[in-house]
């Protein structure tokens, strides 16, 4: 055993002791990452039935959104926010992140521009411009760090954890003119995203589910997603490269694209401007309103179910066209 896969296999160890000793309990925890002064908060998310979709009544539907099932989600803790730069960035960063990288992972492509765009990094603001492939790595990464299986949400998971127990196009209601109070849009972004959890959470205490930026989902973007919906758990596993599935908006765009049913897809067009296509392809968005939290099912696969599931998503993305 290598002195790097020692210095893991510590790791690994301290942070389950740590995990042991404050989190048995389903309930909001700070999850430090080793190493680091870097933490994040995490909030439980109690299971439960809702309709997935929206009804054929509410304003801006897409029919993409229907018709609307009812579906089954179990216990999961979710990011109180959206993954930020100074998490992200432990991970991309060889220089922020002292424990070698595991065999067979390596970190994000250097960016060919800066995708941030001048709207700010440190200090709170949320990771964006990375594909669904960096976001799937970065939650194998945090794996490895910490000994907790974090990945994305699946698109149905989200959507409960948005609309709180509610079943209005907006977790607050169906009024519009509230959005300003909890989340950043077009309406009131400056065409910008900013930092996280300055606005409002919503009534299970997520800040920012709704615009700053888009979210990426496990899914695969399908237009009858919701109607194949399975009753349990349901996931749109991913067949092909693109389109994947995004969910709450962002910064740019307008009040109706916020709503907690909207489907937004991916888009290819995002690379135009990666001039070492398809080597970054693979890491790198030209897409700044595009960013990712996580979650944490509260049933947590064995080591070797979580290497399988990595394996399998990855091998997934990178074989598929």
């Amino acid at each position: 055993m290598t002195k790097s896969h020692v210095t893991l296999l510590l790791s690994g160890l301290l942070s389950q002791v740590v995990i042991a000793q404050t989190k048995t309990a389903f309930e909001p925890y700070s999850q430090q990452i080793p190493g680091t002064d870097v933490s994040f908060k995490m909030v439980p998310i109690k299971g439960g039935s809702f309709a997935l979709g929206s009804p054929a009544s509410e304003k801006g539907r897409k029919n993409d959104e229907g018709p609307a099932k009812t579906v089954q989600v179990s216990d999961f803790w979710m990011g109180a926010t959206e993954v930020t730069f100074d998490e992200y960035d432990v991970y991309a960063d060889a220089e922020k992140d002292k424990t070698p990288i595991p065999d067979g992972m390596t970190r994000p492509s250097p960016p060919y521009i800066d995708l941030t765009l001048g709207m700010g990094k440190a200090g709170g603001f949320p990771a964006n411009s990375m594909s669904q492939y960096g976001a799937l790595m970065y939650c194998q990464w945090l794996y490895t760090k910490t000994g907790v299986f974090y990945r994305l949400p699946t698109a149905a998971e989200w959507e409960y954890a948005c609309r709180a127990g509610a079943n209005t196009a907006y977790p607050f209601g169906a009024d519009a003119a509230q959005l300003k109070d909890y989340a950043w849009f077009s309406g009131n972004s400056e065409q910008k995203y900013h930092k996280v959890a300055q606005l409002k959470p919503n009534a299970w205490g997520l800040y920012d589910m709704l615009g700053n930026v888009e979210e990426w989902t496990l899914d695969q973007y399908d237009e009858n997603g919701v109607a194949n919906a399975k009753d349990k758990d349901p996931w749109t596993v991913p067949t092909a490269k693109t389109p994947r599935l995004l969910k709450g908006g962002s910064y740019q765009d307008d009040a109706v694209l916020l709503r907690s049913a909207a489907r937004l897809k991916s888009d290819p067009i995002w690379n135009r401007r990666d001039p070492q296509i398809p080597k970054s392809s693979w890491w790198n968005a030209d897409a700044p309103f595009v960013g990712f939290r996580i979650i944490r099912p509260v049933k947590q696969p064995s080591e070797e179910e979580a290497k399988q599931f990595f394996a399998d998503i990855i091998a997934k993305y990178k074989g598929a066209r």
